[in-house]
């Protein structure tokens, strides 16, 4: 693994007055790059040919850097390129999925927003339920083996791949039978939880080191393919259902109603807390917890992204909750090159760098 101290001392050779804020073209690379520059920071972004087009089009990027794989970051010759423009790396879920959590710990000898070490405890189930039940969150009940299922469960597989490949079973021989249909190379590596029915609220949250402040800045739900879809057409559908599917292909904003904001913060305190004695520092910068409300006002957490998340997409212009904190339009990109502007200005860098 690559030390901190390492890390630190690539960061001491930074021109302050000169760092350009980067990260991988997908996810949420244009938030990112609009509040780069709306704080004052040169941006650039990094493409697999065949999507520059869509930063060329929204004018947001400062320079395009194109690459025929992703896997070409981790190159000594190419992080050379990025250490020569000062660059601070902003992780997304489409990064972690094509580096790997593994190789950004151990290969990427470049600054990175946020605490390196947290990837490792979000794309592990059992480290990432370890630190939810740390912080004291309700969570759905899992199933050790298949043997034991006795109620209709969500079974899922690890990484950030937006829901690809879970699905919904009710009794082992189904859950045998739908494993069996996904050809997977590694059928052993999946969590089988219980299907919680309620209402679903992501919270955007922000942990400021600089402030020790969790601040909520919005929320969202996921429109998911094809469950969705069969939703609408229940009836319709009811003689001959499609298989259900959880692929995420959008997202829809959501204002929980104000009784519930005590829970919702109280979460993110929770789990930021239960983080810094897990693993100091602990989460730095912006994360979602994926909860669902019971009907009785109740939250069950089911999981975390320790990184900025792709429903922060529907508030490039701010949210409810993001204009009661700031005066000016705050997406979470814009928070994070906010908040290393002011750790440059405190000379604090080193406490929002991992």
């Amino acid at each position: 693994m690559i030390s901190i101290s390492e890390i630190h001392r690539l960061l001491d050779g930074y021109a302050r007055d000169g760092l350009t804020l980067a990260t991988m073209g997908s996810h949420t690379a244009l938030q990112i790059l609009k509040g780069a520059r709306d704080e004052g920071f040169r941006n650039l972004v990094i493409c697999k040919r065949g999507v520059e087009a869509v930063y060329q089009q929204f004018g947001v990027a400062d320079e395009v850097l194109m690459v025929d794989e992703y896997q070409q970051c981790l190159d000594e010759e190419f992080m050379q390129r990025l250490r020569d423009r000062n660059v601070i790396l902003i992780p997304h879920g489409s990064f972690v999925e094509y580096l790997s959590p593994q190789r950004i710990e151990t290969e990427l000898r470049i600054p990175l927003f946020g605490n390196r070490m947290v990837l490792e405890w979000e794309s592990d189930r059992v480290k990432e339920r370890t630190w939810l039940a740390h912080a004291g969150l309700r969570l759905p009940k899992e199933f050790k083996t298949p043997e034991n299922i006795d109620r209709l469960v969500l079974v899922k597989f690890p990484g950030a791949k937006g829901g690809r490949g879970y699905f919904i079973a009710s009794k082992p021989e189904e859950f045998e039978r739908k494993l069996e249909k996904l050809k997977l190379r590694d059928k052993e590596r999946f969590t089988i939880q219980e299907f919680v029915i309620g209402t679903r609220f992501y919270p955007h949250y922000f942990y400021s080191p600089l402030k020790d402040r969790v601040e909520l800045l919005s929320m969202d739900i996921r429109y998911e393919s094809n469950i969705d879809g069969i939703s609408r057409l229940a009836t319709i559908l009811q003689d001959n259902p499609p298989e259900p599917s959880f692929v995420v292909t959008g997202n829809i904003p959501v204002v929980a109603r104000e009784s519930l904001l005590p829970q919702i913060l109280e979460m993110g305190q929770r789990v930021v807390k239960a983080s810094q004695e897990l693993f100091s520092p602990g989460l730095i910068g912006p994360f979602c917890l994926e909860t669902i409300s019971t009907e009785d006002m109740e939250f069950i957490a089911f999981e975390i992204s320790a990184r900025i998340v792709a429903g922060t997409n529907l508030y490039i212009n701010g949210s409810p909750y993001s204009h009661l904190l700031y005066p000016e339009p705050m997406s979470t990109g814009r928070r994070i090159a906010r908040e290393i502007k002011e750790a440059v200005r405190d000379d604090a860098l080193e406490r929002v760098i991992y």
